[in-house]
């Protein structure tokens, strides 16, 4: 009889839950909703193997409650990208997003993420109470993949809705039609004027890019569009907003910052460690028996490969549950591994490190404004992130001078 999960709990803290699943295997047989019965993989060797097992593939009921939600066509569009495709398809696609989504591109970022940082904290009075996440760790990563994909500045306010909703999913099936759709639609209508029009931004790339005489169909390139949307700004604002959080719960980690800025690339690896976007790989599907250390996982059965308790398995890490960027392996799982590693991760790790060095030159420093358990964790089985993350600041003398 598998074990339910409680959901609440899952949410706001995971981390013992975990625990007890490691303890007992490598993989349990539980119910993360009423009903959905999955096998979950918790330790870090075994999370690594399945993510990288072909017998483990894309579910084929996987998204099914959407298309009963809002059509076949829309859940296509919304979801016919890498994530949720299989080798032939998955190598194809991820070779011509590849050859628009260059690292030449994202390096090239750099300056304008730098001065975003600095506009975004301008508008931040010294000592003013702000939330943080709003003010900062969401529109910084959200202007970066929208000016990349050339969505237009007058419309980047939409998706700050459009996320919320559809990160949730099954919990807001009565606004998730409306949304789907008006963010299908959306892609569609600027898709068809960058057709007409290219620009110099990785959705005209998109459009354009070509393998063989292969390119992307329309229902790929909206999906892909969708799927970069998100990916290129949800799992970097939790990053940063996460990221800090911990910092400001962990003072003496702040200090070691300041005092070293060399340890910032290492503190944005154990940053993701400690607290993954992601709670989740996307859920596979065992195509056949499948052993997963000494459990068997019969065919059919749904995998889910929990990142965030691979990040914790005690079996890999020393002091597994201590937050510590002295910290020096960066093999964790954030950002997946195998065919399915994450294709924005320099980017992620790019703005980590320019939005880190920015609060530190900003800052003397910060402290949350209410304590720390009145935090509320958002509420998704797949991401996790702050709902928000009310600061106080104190400028640093440097900038006083100015």
């Amino acid at each position: 009889m598998p074990r339910q999960l409680p959901v609440d709990e899952l949410v706001s803290d995971p981390y013992p839950i975990y625990a007890a699943l490691r303890a007992e295997g490598p993989a349990a047989a539980v119910e993360v909703r009423p009903g959905y019965q999955v096998w979950m993989v918790t330790r870090y060797v075994e999370a690594r193997q399945a993510l990288a097992n072909p017998a483990l593939g894309n579910d084929p009921g996987n998204g099914r409650w959407m298309a009963d939600v809002v059509g076949d066509a829309v859940n296509a569009a919304m979801n016919k990208h890498l994530l949720r495709a299989d080798p032939p398809d998955h190598t194809r696609l991820r070779r011509l997003v590849s050859k628009a989504f260059s690292g030449t591109r994202v390096a090239a970022l750099a300056p304008w993420i730098s001065k975003l940082a600095d506009e975004l904290l301008d508008r931040i009075e010294p000592g003013e109470k702000v939330d943080l996440l709003d003010s900062f760790a969401l529109p910084l990563p959200l202007q970066v993949i929208c000016e990349l994909l050339g969505i237009p500045a007058g419309d980047r306010h939409l998706f700050r809705d459009w996320s919320d909703v559809i990160i949730s999913g099954a919990h807001q099936r009565d606004r998730y039609k409306d949304m789907a759709e008006a963010l299908v639609a959306y892609v569609q209508r600027l898709t068809a004027v960058k057709r007409a029009d290219p620009q110099d931004d990785l959705l005209s790339d998109l459009i354009s890019v070509r393998d063989d005489d292969d390119q992307l169909s329309d229902q790929e390139l909206t999906a892909m569009v969708v799927l970069l949307l998100f990916a290129g700004h949800e799992t970097t604002m939790n990053l940063l907003g996460t990221g800090l959080f911990l910092l400001l719960t962990h003072p003496e980690q702040w200090a070691a910052l300041r005092a070293d800025r060399s340890l910032v690339p290492a503190a944005v690896e154990e940053m993701l460690r400690y607290e993954a976007p992601l709670r989740t790989a996307f859920p596979r599907y065992a195509r056949e028996g499948v052993q997963i250390g000494d459990v068997t996982i019969p065919v059919g059965a749904v995998v889910m490969i929990a990142l965030q308790s691979a990040n914790h398995d005690e079996r890999r890490y020393v002091s597994n549950d201590d937050f510590d960027l002295a910290r020096t392996s960066a093999t964790h799982l954030a950002f997946g591994h195998g065919i399915h590693f994450c294709v924005g991760a320099p980017l992620a790790r790019l703005e980590g490190r320019i939005a880190f060095n920015a609060l530190l030159d900003r800052y003397e420093s910060i402290s949350l404004a209410v304590p720390p358990e009145d935090l509320r964790w958002r509420f998704s089985t797949l991401i996790r992130g702050l709902e928000s993350l009310p600061v106080i600041g104190t400028e640093a003398v440097s900038r006083q001078r100015q």
